[in-house]
């Protein structure tokens, strides 16, 4: 294997970064050994941004990118060592690769080829994001490593959290010339299982510690999953037209966060699935645009996936501190390409998260930055 690239740097060094300020986390700060595998930080860099991941849950711990007038912030949320994540006291899935089902599932437990299967209930009485270990408290193998490119590979073993199957996953995160950050996953099993990945950023473009209720959102979707109160969709479909949940256009995330909406109620604020418009066959589409127009960052997400996620912070409460402020009470945003939640219970939906041996799961997701001024 060749030789991995790792920056090792002073805590929060300065660096370079097209003629702008960059500051780097001590690579030191992840050295660590956890159930028995190495734990690292690589940095990344391509076009004007540049990424710090650990191979921790394959986490995203710092994004920077510049802003109209050059000046550089890091814009997802995180920590900046491994200890405060290994013993996590607010978030769970800061920056993580969440699975091997992502999102919830009810009652903690389903049935494929008549076999019922138990999973832990780590959220209320149902699964959320895999269980207790799931994707993100799991070391992934760094099988390469570049300036611009990064394969991580796990194998879940049958039986953990519950699930069936040896899930075997290889993921590549890519940073592009021109500015996106993307992620290519793909999963084997030799049992069927489910299988439905994501990755769990959060994102602020004026940088952690900030509220992001004065952000800009459009979501390239007319119909969102209607949640119970435990968020586990309903089995119908709603038109977002003439309600708070309508980002066909741009809107400001906090206008309408607040109003007499009975799932804004269930959810606290936003955290539904809205179904993406021509995300078929594997056809890479836009799923969402986040705009900041003071600082005029703006990042895309494109998706080859059906649903999109948009969570809007509502269980932060500001006690938890970050590598540069608080994690404050709706202070950032998640936007997870996946499929449905909850997939394998609801009879509406076509696909349901299974995956067969001999098949392959495969799903590509693109954060793509630019800047541009605001109106």
């Amino acid at each position: 294997m060749k030789k991995l690239f790792v920056l090792v740097a002073m805590a929060l060094l300065l660096v370079s970064c097209g003629g702008k300020k960059v500051r780097l986390i001590d690579a030191a700060r992840f050295n660590k050994e956890v159930d028995g595998k190495q734990v690292s930080l690589y940095t990344m860099h391509n076009g004007d941004i540049t990424m710090q991941v650990t191979n921790y849950g394959g986490r995203v711990v710092a994004l920077w990118t510049p802003d109209k007038k050059g000046n550089y912030a890091d814009v997802v949320l995180g920590y900046d060592n491994i200890d405060q994540y290994l013993d996590n006291k607010g978030e769970r899935y800061l920056g993580a690769v969440v699975g091997r089902c992502a999102n919830r599932i009810a009652h903690g437990s389903f049935t494929l080829d008549s076999v019922t299967y138990q999973l832990p209930k780590n959220d209320g009485e149902n699964t959320l994001h895999g269980g207790e270990l799931g994707t993100d408290r799991v070391v992934w193998d760094v099988v390469s490593a570049n300036d611009s490119v990064m394969v991580l590979h796990v194998v879940l073993p049958d039986g953990q959290d519950g699930f069936p199957g040896n899930l075997d996953i290889t993921m590549t995160y890519t940073l592009t010339s021109d500015n996106a950050f993307r992620i290519d996953y793909l999963a084997t099993t030799d049992k069927t299982t489910l299988c439905n990945l994501s990755n769990h950023s959060f994102f602020n473009l004026k940088g952690e510690g900030k509220t992001v209720m004065d952000h800009q959102l459009l979501i390239n979707g007319p119909w969102l999953l209607p949640v119970d109160e435990s968020l586990i969709p309903t089995g119908g479909f709603l038109t977002v037209k003439d309600t708070p949940f309508d980002f066909s256009t741009m809107h400001v995330i906090g206008d309408r966060i607040n109003e007499d909406h009975i799932q804004l109620k269930n959810a606290h604020g936003y955290d539904h699935n809205w179904i993406i418009n021509s995300a078929v066959g594997g056809k890479v589409v836009k799923a969402a645009t986040l705009f900041e127009p003071k600082c005029g960052r703006k990042m895309d997400v494109l998706s080859d996936q059906m649903g999109l996620q948009f969570y809007s912070g509502n269980f932060f409460d500001g006690q938890t501190k970050g590598k540069r402020g608080a994690h404050l009470y709706r202070g950032a945003v998640a936007l997870e390409t996946q499929n449905f939640p909850d997939a394998i219970h609801q009879h509406n939906f076509s696909v349901k998260s299974v995956l067969n041996p001999g098949e392959e799961y495969r799903h590509t997701c693109i954060y793509k930055f630019s800047v541009e001024n605001g109106k």
